[in-house]
């Protein structure tokens, strides 16, 4: 048995220390709020993010950061991609220098434009990298809690690593594969939101299955650009963490951005369609860090520039359609 520390008790952190704790590893979910420790300890449950699945008694909650990664053999780190520094920083004095890091939060930090595999980095040291890993890949929280059949990637730097978190993971209805291209993996897994969004609002706006299509393969190209301009395979792009999770979070109903982007198309405002949500929509931020990473790098990101104009200056999600398709025409592969 592996003991687990499980950092973040929102939908993903949940299903995946809910994983782990089937298989019956001592698991720690922290959470930032005592009260739903108190009841995740007392009742088995996460009713917000996972219904009425029920936790093993293997796994334990606590708000206390220290207590949660004393003693752990791997640590994950699922909060939001803005509050993963800050918790980086202060799990970091406590987690055993032996312990395995896996990253499960897809974003880009808004200040820095760092990838999360970079702000792990920049936390925990160079020295840490060889057991740094990052997780991705198309799977929805409540799917993967409920035993769906599911396939992932990890990616890391050291093989050793990798294979160690692929096989503290695998299950009957959970195969993961493990890639050295950590660029790759953490870009597909971020710039897949956005991308989600676009295909939201086009569905909204009442467009067909063509609209969707042109968006999620323009979106891939667009997504390739950048992640091999950061250093990344472009094979990966064809795999889990890049068309996998893309098409899933464009098409899927149970996808927040998508969800995000839909009610856009639909006419409400961004401020209306985040409060109802009640989750994080990792989309929103990342579209701001990725418009200007794009500028950064010097990459055409057209969908993620449209998209960014819709959610942080008010442009119509219709006029943003338009003047996609009206662009200037151009070859496929350039």
């Amino acid at each position: 048995m592996t003991k687990v520390a499980v950092m973040g008790s929102g939908s993903f952190g949940s299903a995946l220390a809910k994983v782990l704790a089937d298989q019956g590893n001592p698991t720690r979910m922290w959470t930032r709020r005592p009260e739903l420790a108190a009841t995740i300890n007392e009742t088995r449950k996460n009713e917000r993010y996972l219904g009425d699945l029920t936790f093993p008694d293997e796994l334990s909650a606590t708000s206390d950061i220290a207590e949660a990664v004393r003693d752990a053999e791997l640590v994950l780190f699922v909060v939001p991609s803005h509050a993963t520094r800050g918790v980086a920083e202060i799990a970091r004095d406590h987690v055993p220098d032996d312990a395995l890091i896996c990253s499960a939060t897809k974003g880009i930090e808004n200040e820095s434009l760092m990838l999360m595999s970079e702000v792990m980095v920049d936390v925990f040291g160079e020295a840490a990298k060889p057991r740094l890993t990052y997780f991705s890949g198309p799977s929805f929280a409540k799917e993967i809690a409920a035993g769906v059949p599911t396939a992932v990637t990890v990616a890391g730097e050291s093989e050793g690593a990798a294979e160690r978190v692929q096989k503290e993971f695998a299950t009957a209805n959970l195969r993961m594969y493990y890639t050295h291209d950590v660029v790759g993996v953490e870009m597909g897994g971020a710039l897949k939101n956005v991308v989600a969004i676009a295909a939201g609002a086009a569905d909204g706006l009442g467009f067909g299955l063509n609209t969707r299509a042109a968006l999620i393969t323009r979106g891939l190209a667009e997504i390739a650009r950048i992640a091999v301009k950061k250093g990344a395979d472009p094979l990966t792009m064809a795999g889990l963490a890049g068309m996998g999770d893309l098409v899933l979070t464009c098409t899927g109903s149970l996808s927040r951005n998508r969800t995000v982007g839909f009610e856009l198309g639909k006419g409400r405002t961004l401020p209306e369609i985040l409060e109802s949500l009640g989750h994080v929509a990792e989309g929103v931020k990342t579209t701001k860090s990725a418009h200007e990473l794009g500028q950064k790098l010097g990459v055409q990101m057209p969908i993620t520039d449209e998209v960014y104009r819709v959610l942080y200056e008010d442009k119509p999600a219709k006029q943003a359609v338009v003047d996609l398709m009206t662009r200037p025409l151009k070859h496929e592969q350039r």
